[in-house]
């Protein structure tokens, strides 16, 4: 009996290993590559391992594209749509877990419909809005668009009503108004949510592409991912230059998803277990 678990342990254990090494892959050969010199990257077949640290290739980057203006552009994007749908979805998922008011079943589960909506649908209306209001191409129209979205309303008010009620009843008795009851209790004991929220708000802001594509024209309000297809050149592409590009591009993103996956799967995970 004790075998059996031990050898049914290890064969799950060893099917883990090769699943990561699957996924690890892309990113370690992304980073192998972009210490190769060109010859080596354009080797066939390709190399796994580069002959030495070739690090010309990341100065060659940043000359070639403002790639630091691309980043600090994708951090200032990225930052404020993550506060925003922070705060945002915070006080509405506070109104629908605990203020009282006529169909809230009805306007919530409204409120969730639009999350079946494909973004692609909404992408030509919101477009021309920001281009009626003179937001091409500028901060506005890459934030604005993406301040409140109905999965963190979901995810905070679910979390929220796992808040003990007794809690919000003592509240009630003692004095404490909705506003002081969110900002003193509700935000405090919410942290894993809040910080999963911001998490994913944050990297799913940074990856955007088309978005920023459609609406900026000029180098100065174009973003990392619009930075990198900027590297390829219809006469000829240097693979090494665009991994390098990627690296720099992935490199913010992979430092805050490993401080904040502990935050990230315990937001998940809050209530999955009871007891």
């Amino acid at each position: 009996m004790i075998l059996s678990r031990t050898v049914k342990q290890g064969s799950v254990y060893l099917l883990l290993c090769l699943l990561a090494l699957f996924i690890a892959y892309p990113l370690f050969y992304t980073l192998s590559s972009s210490l190769m010199t060109p010859e080596e990257a354009s080797q066939y077949p390709p190399k796994i391992l580069p002959s030495g640290l070739y690090l010309d290739s990341f100065k060659t980057v940043i000359e070639l594209i403002p790639v630091g203006r691309f980043i600090l552009n994708s951090f200032l994007v990225a930052g404020l749509i993550m506060l925003g749908q922070v705060i945002t979805g915070a006080m509405a998922a506070y109104a629908f877990a605990f203020i009282r008011f006529r169909a809230k079943a009805l306007w919530f589960a409204v409120f969730l419909s639009t999350m079946m909506i494909p973004w692609e649908v909404t992408m030509i209306p919101n477009f021309l809005t920001v281009k009626s209001w003179g937001w091409l191409d500028s901060y506005p129209g890459l934030i604005v668009p993406f301040m409140a979205s109905a999965f963190g309303v979901f995810l905070l008010r679910q979390f929220f009503l796992q808040l003990p009620i007794e809690l919000h009843e003592a509240a009630r008795m003692d004095g404490c108004g909705h506003i002081r009851y969110f900002l003193r209790i509700v935000l405090p004991l919410s942290r894993p949510a809040l910080a999963t929220l911001a998490v994913y708000v944050f990297l799913n802001s940074w990856n955007m592409y088309l978005w920023p594509l459609l609406i900026t024209n000029t180098d100065k309000m174009r973003t990392v991912q619009i930075g990198i297809s900027m590297l390829q050149f219809e006469e000829f592409t240097a693979w090494n230059l665009v991994l390098c590009g990627v690296v720099l591009v992935l490199l913010p993103s992979l430092l805050l998803l490993v401080l904040g996956l502990k935050q990230l799967v315990r937001g998940l995970t809050a209530g999955a277990i009871k007891g």
